[in-house]
């Protein structure tokens, strides 16, 4: 299936595999791209060094196009824009919008800048800027979101911009990847989907809790760090709900005591980590601690499998996901139920 997304890259499928943190490593984007979508590769939660390793084992493990999400803020973010060049890296994507400066600096070095977006002027900024495409994110899709539905969302993108527009959010089977194309994208990006595979190394029992949620199981809370974030309801997110500000700043500390460990940051380097993402935001102290261990708090579901100590961030899809299986057979499948969809459709 042909669309500008697959001539862009040169993937063979409209299918994006988003970088989720602790969740898009090496194994599960080589997998993603072997199977023909464009796997993204999450670079937020590693250093510089380990990006770099990280880069490295997926260009062993395929020789598929593949892509690396950053961080624009992050204060060594030219540092891993200079792996990606050096290391020949396709496409650089990024959850906040890169300055005009770094996605000329990408552009020049013959690297695709695909910015995730998640408002109609953000993504008219971006392309004005130069970006080669935008990935549409609306409300129904995990981690920080917005309040916009994706049905409502990807249709003023389209009408806004002249670079291709992929879908993301409520996204997870060869039906929405139609409906997609019918507004006007040039294919589709999934988080939660690709998580929910064999090949995602997360561990099989925080699998299991994302396969028994239904679609009221996942909400949206602002109680983490201030920002909303949608996730799988849990025991931790209901505390942090429920809590007064006092209970809830006693909570946030202890907690920011055990993740200061796992982090390595000192109490200063975590509030200042923690200031930064309080800036132009009305963050209490517990969600300024919080918002400092937000990785953290991922690394310890995605990674550890603690989900009594971690969040788990999820789109609405996780309801309605039932199996885990490889990356190749859900491409396979998604493709196949396209085209079936498409076959179906009333000629007009």
């Amino acid at each position: 299936m042909e669309t500008a997304l697959t001539k862009l890259i040169g993937v063979e499928h409209p299918v994006v595999q988003t970088g989720m943190g602790w969740v898009a490593g090496p194994r599960l984007v080589s997998a993603s791209a072997n199977a023909g979508a464009l796997g993204i590769l999450a670079s937020a939660t590693m250093t510089p060094d380990q990006l770099l390793g990280a880069v490295r084992e997926v260009k062993s493990r395929t020789d598929k196009p593949f892509g690396v999400n950053l961080r624009a803020d992050a204060s060594d973010a030219r540092d891993r824009v200079r792996i990606i060049i050096d290391e020949g890296v396709k496409v650089a994507s990024f959850a906040l919008a890169p300055s005009r400066e770094l996605i000329a600096e990408l552009k020049d070095a013959g690297v695709i800048v695909i910015p995730s977006i998640g408002a109609r002027r953000h993504a008219e900024k971006v392309a004005d800027w130069g970006a080669d495409a935008v990935i549409v994110q609306g409300g129904e899709g995990g981690g920080h979101t917005g309040e916009v539905a994706t049905t409502v969302l990807l249709p003023q993108v389209v009408d806004a911009v002249d670079i291709p527009v992929i879908a993301a959010g409520g996204f997870y089977d060869g039906r929405g990847l139609v409906a997609a194309l019918a507004y006007g994208a040039a294919g589709i990006a999934m988080g939660t989907r690709f998580l929910l595979t064999s090949d995602s190394t997360v561990p099989d029992a925080v699998k299991a809790k994302y396969l028994e949620a239904t679609v009221k199981n996942i909400t949206v809370t602002t109680a983490v760090d201030g920002m909303p974030h949608r996730m799988l309801r849990s025991d931790l997110v209901t505390a942090l709900e429920r809590s007064g500000r006092t209970r809830t700043l006693l909570h946030a500390s202890r907690r920011a005591a055990s993740f200061r460990k796992l982090s390595g940051l000192s109490w200063p380097q975590m509030v200042r980590e923690g200031l930064a993402m309080k800036h132009g935001k009305d963050l209490t102290w517990s969600q300024v601690l919080l918002a400092a261990n937000t990785p953290m708090l991922l690394k310890a579901s995605m990674v550890d499998g603690r989900t009594d100590l971690g969040v788990m961030a999820s789109g609405q899809v996780a309801g309605l996901i039932d199996d885990l299986p490889s990356c190749a057979e859900l491409i396979t499948r998604i493709m196949t139920e396209a085209r079936e969809v498409l076959s179906t459709l009333p000629r007009l």
